[in-house]
């Protein structure tokens, strides 16, 4: 009998457990990065040299892990789907053996080629030490990837969530403690201070590791009752196995791979580009700006959505395994429906309340409001994009998100290329290019989506009603905003309350158009009880 230490969870629950994780993070990661903003020396400068170094390692550390977990979770629940418990526990340890000696080969690239990337590929020579800082990080990462996709894959979202939030608990106290030390000891040194700042994070992802570790060590007795119970096991030999880990995680990385060389077009294009017309100095700074502070916001909605994409990928290949494909259809409908109700309130909230947000925020450095709003256009299809492809990769597409993204890149580059150096755009130029790119990747992925399934999307249920909710939200918000300034003296509780009152309204309002269906309130936690509330109160 299957222990309830391994049990699976539901799609919804496994959504909501990682929701919940990714947003906690993103709230406990503003907090080291309005402190790094605000802390004295560090700035938009430090920011430039922190993302610079980051950004580097996040390409190295894409090669080697990011990919890994829904190509191990997609190969699990396949093998787990079928009751081959043997099968799916193979396919991990023999992709934790795998990406262990990718993930080395990535640290030794990093630490040993430092210099070289930091003086000639981001013309940024102090980001050399935040890249050493770095480098270790990505052996324990790859091996956490490979961890975190075995419980995925057997729709254990859990372990993945707790590890994330320990991670990013322990960045932020290791780069408060650290930065804190070295400003005391160097005289508030930028370039140590960034570096630290980057040491935090290697340290923060060991104790990742070590939960992960504890976390199965636990349950190994438990496994290994499962896998006696197995059924259905076919044998694979060593290299056939690790071939068809890389033939499923390649294709998957690459998607992931493009989105980190899309984010380094910006680390090796920006500076460079506003050095036609500025200081070095100041290039610099527009550069943090973007990579510090606008990027960091922009992705705060992709927090709430990544759970989807991640959830979808297990489930969609366990309900295909089977031949149930109107569970497929089902979850991919009812997550960008979900998806398009998350991003069109982000989207429009922060081109709004631009300005107040950097100001409360990083009040000694709130520089940077017609980037935020310009940028803000490209959350729609940024997290659209994200669901998109997790669905692609869930119905064996996995190839689609790399090559739709690929074109989307490459329009980027060339925007980039053209647009920084024009003085009267600068900065911009760089907002406009990561707009066109998910805009192209969406698109293509998306038509290839429709084509593959039959996917019924009403215009007044995925389009019309979730707009009319959000102008609704957009123009309540904004006024109490403005009543709320001439009430009050203080701006930072006027956004605060704009803020609340905008989530209320748009809740309200999405109940009353009636956006979702009972039968898609009953999928969610407490459905049934929500339900029999909106049918008390005459709304359902």
């Amino acid at each position: 009998m299957k222990s309830k230490k391994i049990k699976k969870e539901g799609f919804m629950k496994g959504v909501l457990t990682l929701m919940f994780s990714q947003v906690l993070i993103k709230i406990i990661g503003l907090v080291y990065k309005w402190y790094l903003t605000n802390k004295e020396g560090f700035g938009d400068k430090g920011n430039a040299i922190y993302s610079a170094g980051f950004s580097i390692y996040a390409l190295l550390l894409t090669l080697s892990s990011t990919g890994v977990p829904n190509a191990v979770a997609k190969l699990v629940s396949a093998r787990t789907a079928k009751m081959d418990y043997r099968g799916a526990h193979r396919i991990f340890k023999i992709a934790f053996g795998t990406f262990a000696i990718i993930g080395l080969i990535g640290t030794l690239i990093l630490f040993c080629g430092a210099k070289y990337i930091s003086t000639e590929m981001l013309q940024i020579p102090e980001a050399e030490l935040s890249l050493v800082a770095l480098s270790p990080a990505i052996f324990f990462v790859t091996i956490i990837s490979v961890f975190r996709g075995f419980f995925n894959g057997r729709q254990n979202m859990k372990a993945t969530a707790n590890s994330q939030v320990i991670e990013q608990i322990f960045k932020t106290v290791f780069t408060i403690i650290i930065v804190e030390f070295i400003a005391i000891c160097s005289g508030a040194s930028t370039v140590i201070m960034a570096a630290g700042a980057n040491l935090a994070t290697t340290f923060a992802i060991l104790t990742s590791f070590l939960y992960l570790y504890i976390y199965y060590s636990i349950r190994r007795k438990d496994l290994a009752k499962e896998i006696v119970t197995s059924t259905n096991y076919s044998t694979r030999s060593l290299i056939g196995t690790v071939k068809n880990i890389l033939f499923v995680s390649i294709p998957m990385s690459l998607s992931a791979i493009l989105g980190s060389i899309n984010r380094n077009i910006d680390s090796m294009t920006v500076v460079r580009g506003l050095k036609k017309f500025m200081e070095e100095e100041k290039a610099i700074k527009q550069y943090g700006i973007l990579s510090g502070k606008v990027d960091t916001l922009i992705s705060l909605p992709l927090s709430f959505n990544i759970a989807f994409a991640t959830a979808l990928v297990p489930s969609i290949t366990a309900a295909r395994a089977v031949g149930n494909n109107e569970v497929v259809e089902k979850r991919i409908l009812f997550s960008l429906l979900t998806t398009i109700l998350i991003g069109l309130p982000c989207m429009v909230g922060m081109m709004i309340f631009a300005k107040p947000i950097l100001q409360l925020l990083f009040p000694n450095a709130p520089d940077g409001e017609i980037v935020f709003i310009v940028s803000a256009i490209g959350i729609i299809f940024m997290i659209l994009e994200q669901t998109v492809n997790g669905a692609l990769q869930g119905i064996g597409k996995i190839l689609t998100p790399a090559i739709s993204l690929a074109i989307g890149v490459s329009v980027k580059l060339v925007l980039n290329l053209t647009l920084i150096p024009i003085e009267k755009i600068g900065i911009i130029g760089a907002s406009i290019g990561t707009i066109a790119c998910h805009m192209i990747s969406f698109i293509i992925g998306f038509k290839i989506l429709k084509s593959n399934l039959k996917l019924k999307l009403s215009f007044s249920k995925f389009m019309l009603k979730p707009l009319i909710a959000t102008f609704v939200m957009g123009v309540c918000s904004y006024t109490t905003f403005i009543i709320l300034n001439y009430c009050i003296e203080t701006e930072t509780l006027s956004i605060i309350i704009a803020i609340i009152v905008a989530i209320i309204i748009y809740i309200v309002v999405i109940f009353l158009l009636k956006i979702f269906t009972k039968e898609e309130i009953y999928t969610m936690p407490y459905g049934s009880k929500v339900c029999k509330f909106l049918e008390k109160i005459k709304i359902y």
